[in-house]
């Protein structure tokens, strides 16, 4: 995973609209776009922009049925998100335990 991967979802789940949407897919399972419309309680179009964006970063994938486009998350895809902030929460461990070794020799 490279940190442009992790870009791309940092910036994809940003959005509050978008982090709805991918919460959604990811605890009701597959829905088509009508359906995540009336969800999100904003137009079609703006879905499908908010999609575009969550496909780019491949947190969702999508198939046609008929007329009906389906959605679902690929919760996989948080994977670099993940990595970046285990590496974070590493670094910031160690500096708090440097922290209170410092303060323990300091007493």
């Amino acid at each position: 995973m490279t940190p442009a991967d992790a870009n791309h979802v940092f910036r994809a789940l940003a959005d509050p609209t978008r982090r709805a949407i991918f919460e959604q897919l990811t605890r009701q399972g597959e829905q088509t776009v009508h359906a995540l419309t009336r969800y999100a309680r904003v137009s079609q179009p703006a879905v499908s922009k908010h999609l575009a964006q969550l496909k780019r970063a491949k947190l969702v994938r999508h198939r046609h049925a008929g007329r009906e486009t389906h959605y679902r998350a690929q919760p996989d895809a948080l994977a670099p998100m993940v990595d970046w902030l285990n590496l974070y929460g590493a670094f910031w461990r160690d500096r708090f335990d440097r922290l209170e070794a410092l303060l323990e020799k300091m007493d």
